[in-house]
């Protein structure tokens, strides 16, 4: 019997993966199994589980005291997957598999206590790991699919005796197949928005450069349909991003049978998420609703309803592409390049006609809406009213135009972005912005104009700037004129009725 043996897994730092070697040694002492190196409660958890197991294939361990050291020893562990290299690490030890088995191999899962795998959150990113690191991959038969993406040698066992059966050579595993890749047709049309026009202009707008929008109306105005209808806008996931995107999931546990999509994630969370569940944390700093909208579009309804603190935690990400969630010991990093979408009614009463009007007055408004702090307002490029939906517009026929349409200028006007090579119009530098989105004289007048007239602040300047960038290459234009810029500035409702230097005169 081997006294020392030795597996290797991972542990997650955000979607990095990084080496753990799980050593096994049988010592002097009172018997029993014991875990060290800093794992949670789930790791610590795993001896018994693990007992369990052995016991149910009718395995014996041996008299003794085992230590289980999980190395390095001062990184954090936490998960369940640590539970199938601590029970082959065991089993080397013991002599139940060959110990050189284990070599060069990387092992992750969950162990029932009837000896079969679980699945385990991270499958993807561990089996992209392996491979990264020229090793084999060794999980539960549930993980197969997911793993199989991450390509090299996959091994997928149902249960520690398949494993077993198969390092000594009773019973070889077959590689599993990988999960299918979703193309994500069916999502809701444009065309069953009736009215509204203007908003559905607005979203093309987002949808072309990734600008954030916000919706503002009476109940029943369409706007939750309207913001539904944005991914449907976008064009499908390139291969890097479908990786990256998969690979969040993964870690989220939100991988059903390893199927990838390349339709872009929408997130909806309700009011009342917070602010841990919305940007991420947690005991184990899992990813939040807005790093799962990676790629993709978070929509936020009711947005006064969320917590401010809530809201206060977007306004970096927003600005940045990602989240970082500091711990005493450690820190993580998720990525989150979102398009926000976000509606609000103008009052807490509605603020819709008829019996829904408000019957405060025009502080009720002011009161909800100061719950939408400056800052978070900045970030928002483009703020559009929404009138309520009448009659006349529901007895019109079906558009002409749909999200098809739509979505093929969308996909021209980021072909002209990216050809330029300097990134979405919504994360332009400002040396980017300023060479790629000067406006011509007529144009710069303005919004230098607008700009004095409004006091906007810097980031408002630009961002403004960036939307007309954008309305010029949905026109197919290489400059940005007037009209652009007339364009660009309508879209801010708080400017309605303000007529900066003659918007309404522009034609």
């Amino acid at each position: 019997m081997q006294t020392c043996a030795s597996a290797t897994t991972v542990a997650f730092a955000g979607l990095e993966a990084r080496r753990v070697e799980v050593q096994v040694q049988m010592t002097g002492g009172q018997p029993g199994i014991v875990i060290v190196g800093l794992g949670d409660k789930a790791v610590s958890e795993s001896r018994e589980r693990v007992r369990a197991a052995f016991a149910s294939i009718g395995l014996a361990i041996p008299a003794g005291r085992f230590v289980v050291n999980l190395a390095p020893a001062d990184m954090p562990k936490e998960g369940t997957h640590y539970d199938l290299p601590i029970a082959l690490a065991l089993m080397a030890a013991i002599g139940a598999v060959p110990r050189d088995a284990l070599d060069g191999v990387i092992c992750f899962g969950e162990v029932g206590l009837d000896g079969a795998l679980a699945s385990a959150p991270g499958a993807l990113p561990a089996a992209m790991a392996a491979h990264g690191m020229g090793a084999g991959f060794i999980c539960p038969e549930v993980c197969g699919a997911e793993a199989a993406w991450a390509g090299g040698e996959v091994v997928a066992a149902p249960s520690l005796l398949a494993l077993v059966n198969h390092f000594r050579g009773g019973a070889t595993l077959k590689a599993p197949e990988r999960g299918d890749l979703i193309s994500g047709a069916g999502a809701p049309d444009l065309r069953d928005v009736r009215g509204q026009e203007q908003a559905k202009r607005a979203l093309e707008i987002a949808a072309a450069g990734a600008h954030n929008i916000l919706f503002v109306g009476p109940p029943g105005a369409g706007k939750s349909m309207l913001a539904q209808r944005l991914p449907g806008l976008l064009p499908p996931l390139s291969s890097e991003e479908l990786l990256e995107v998969s690979m969040l999931h993964s870690v989220a546990g939100l991988l059903e049978r390893g199927r990838l999509t390349r339709t872009r994630p929408f997130r909806a969370p309700h009011h009342s998420a917070s602010m841990a569940a919305l940007v991420g944390g947690g005991l184990r700093a899992k990813p939040g609703e807005l790093s799962l909208a990676h790629q993709g579009v978070l929509f936020l309804d009711e947005l006064p309803e969320f917590s401010q603190q809530a809201l206060d935690a977007l306004r970096q990400p927003l600005e940045n592409g990602n989240v970082l969630i500091a711990r005493a010991n450690h820190h993580v990093t998720y990525p989150a390049r979102i398009l926000l979408a976000a509606a609000m009614n103008p009052c807490r009463c509605g603020g819709g006609p008829g019996a829904g009007a408000c019957r405060r007055g025009p502080r009720c408004a002011a009161d909800y809406q100061a719950r939408l702090s400056g800052p978070l307002l900045d970030r928002i490029d483009i703020q559009l009213d929404v009138p309520p939906v009448t009659a006349a517009d529901l007895a019109l026929p079906p558009p002409i135009e749909g999200t098809a349409e739509a979505a093929a200028r969308v996909a021209r006007a980021r072909e002209a972005q990216t050809a330029r090579g300097a990134g979405l119009n919504a994360i332009l530098d400002l040396q980017s912005l300023e060479r790629l989105a000067a406006p011509d004289a007529p144009g710069a007048a303005l919004l230098a104009k607008a700009a004095e007239s409004l006091a906007l602040s810097a980031r408002a300047y630009h961002r403004t700037l960036k939307v007309a960038r954008t309305v010029a290459d949905l026109d197919g234009s290489d400059a940005v004129r007037r009209i652009h810029v007339a364009e660009a500035l309508s879209l801010k409702r708080q400017w309605a009725g303000a007529d900066p230097g003659g918007l309404a005169r522009v034609s």
